[in-house]
């Protein structure tokens, strides 16, 4: 059985690391809040990375194949109309996987 120095430092080691791991984002963010990047950043990233994902998603699509992306693309529909009326992402994303879920088990199996 080791030490009970040595299981104390460790203990101690440990302590100081999650410690500072869990402060250091804080330190860091103070300065950063004042940042006319950051801020350029909070306005036009989220639509940036909709958008990468929007495409990532679709990438696979072929509209040559059996649905010819008619489900995709009514998914995708439905999840921006749902998006523009309610202005909840968790919505709109549930509502959107839901109906793609539905079509591709329904209509489109």
């Amino acid at each position: 059985m080791p030490d009970t120095t040595y299981i104390f430092s460790a203990v101690a080691i440990m302590a100081v690391v999650t410690f500072a791991l869990r402060a250091i984002p804080f330190a860091v963010l103070k300065p950063l809040r004042s940042s006319a990047l950051v801020a350029y950043l909070g306005i036009y990233m989220p639509a940036g990375v909709m958008l990468i994902l929007v495409m990532y998603s679709l990438k696979n699509v072929s509209a040559t194949g059996p649905s010819h992306g008619l489900p995709e693309l009514i998914a995708v529909s439905a999840t921006a109309a749902i998006h523009l009326w309610r202005k909840n992402a968790v919505l709109s994303i549930v509502v959107g996987t839901a109906m793609y879920v539905a079509l591709m088990n329904t209509i489109f199996a």
